[in-house]
């Protein structure tokens, strides 16, 4: 569950921010791990999914998936995993150890640099919104948290990138 939203055991939004398991699985550095949504970029979900399958060892495809609990037109699905991803709240890479193997970056970012604001995706969704209902001042603090959250994510994900690049990587020795 992402900081503000609203869930069962968080009835008044979710202080804390959501863990990046996909980058927590990285770090034992022998594990594909790949982080999709087949609304956003399908040609990305298609290649990963079929990189996961060819790699010889442990392979973790996570899927950004809409879901009836989060309170949206299910019609809209495909357009809501776009604001996802356009909003930096699931930025799309992938991570591959073979690659290292061939002097390569094991690290791929797919998707682009945020070109929304993390509340124009959330307040489509009902998760966000009740909060935002209920006590309008915490709201926009968790969402602003949540806005913060995204852009130090993704500054994470491209400062990682460049430090795993092979050049990089033989200047720290």
């Amino acid at each position: 569950t992402p900081r503000a939203a609203t869930a069962q055991f968080a009835s008044g939004g979710k202080k804390m921010p959501k863990k990046n398991m996909g980058m927590i699985f990285a770090t034992y550095g022998n594990v594909y791990v790949a982080q999709i949504s087949l609304g956003a970029n399908p040609a990305q979900a298609i290649k990963a999914i079929a990189e996961a399958e060819a790699y010889n060892g442990p392979s973790l495809v996570i899927a950004y998936a809409h879901c009836i609990n989060h309170g949206i037109n299910m019609a809209l699905g495909l357009e809501q995993q776009k604001k996802a991803v356009a909003c930096g709240h699931w930025p799309l890479y992938r991570f591959n150890p073979d690659l290292e193997a061939q002097g390569k970056n094991p690290l791929i970012i797919d998707s682009k640099e945020p070109t929304i604001s993390f509340e124009e995706y959330a307040l489509v969704e009902n998760r966000y919104r009740t909060l935002k209902r209920v006590n309008p001042a915490k709201a926009d603090q968790l969402l602003a948290a949540s806005q913060k959250d995204v852009l130090k994510g993704w500054k994470f994900l491209k400062s990682l990138a460049v430090a795993l690049e092979p050049e990089a990587a033989e200047e720290q020795k």
